[in-house]
């Protein structure tokens, strides 16, 4: 009898469990049915993107109007090392070329309006005194472009030469800011007698400067460099 009466009450709390965890997992997939499922919104990842590329575009041309120290390599760079010829750029090119522009900017509007200014501020000023002012920031601006022109004058912005050939063509910065093409033979390449600072060689009576550290071709560097000829006195030993 008690063998009974406990395999009856274990089918009872047997049957009461599973009735249990019936109930439980079929409220559950109720709630899973009833709650709403989360929509993804595809067009708010579209202003991300767009802000994105356009964040891309504002510093691409930010770091384009800086003043770069090192040669730029644009599109006419890859064409001259598709001809096959040896071809160098001044590292600091374009950074002379700004500084020559802000130079003649600045002396353009000092000789322009100077005097305008000079003699509009001070009416009670002596006419003399005037215009020694005026004359004193026309001379002063003039000097200090002039004397920027004539420090950069000798430095190379761009040289092409193709290997075997006699004459190389060189790039050169006039004093409004613009390239001249000019082309030397290695015969006509002297040593440079002067005490003038950055010079590499002259040639036809002018003088040229090479960054001998950015000029990766060694024999033209070789060429483009002349060396003092040493020449031994007969009356070394006396």
């Amino acid at each position: 009898m008690a063998r009974a009466a406990l395999v009856h009450l274990l089918r009872s709390q047997s049957k009461q469990l599973s009735s249990r965890s019936f109930h439980s997992g079929y409220q559950l997939c109720r709630l899973g049915a009833r709650s709403p499922t989360p929509k993804v919104n595809f067009n708010s990842a579209i202003p991300v993107a767009a802000a994105q590329r356009r964040w891309a575009s504002q510093n691409s041309a930010a770091e384009d109007n800086k003043i770069s120290i090192g040669p730029h390599r644009g599109g006419e760079a890859v064409e001259d090392e598709k001809d096959g010829s040896v071809v160098y750029h001044g590292p600091i090119s374009s950074t002379i070329k700004k500084v020559k522009l802000l130079s003649l900017s600045t002396c353009c509007l000092s000789v322009s309006l100077g005097p305008v200014i000079t003699f509009m501020t001070s009416p009670d000023m002596n006419v003399i005194v005037k215009g020694a002012v005026a004359s004193s920031v026309i001379f002063m601006s003039a000097t200090t472009t002039a004397a920027l022109h004539w420090f950069v004058s000798p430095y190379i912005h761009k040289l092409k030469w193709k290997p075997g050939s006699d004459s190389f063509e060189v790039e050169m910065m006039s004093w409004l800011a613009t390239y001249i093409p000019k082309t030397i033979r290695f015969a006509d390449i002297r040593l440079p007698e002067t005490n003038r600072p950055f010079v590499t060689f002259k040639a036809n009576e002018n003088f040229y400067f090479v960054d001998a550290e950015h000029c990766h071709n060694k024999a033209l560097l070789a060429r483009l460099t002349p060396q003092k000829a040493t020449q031994e006195s007969a009356f070394k030993n006396l």
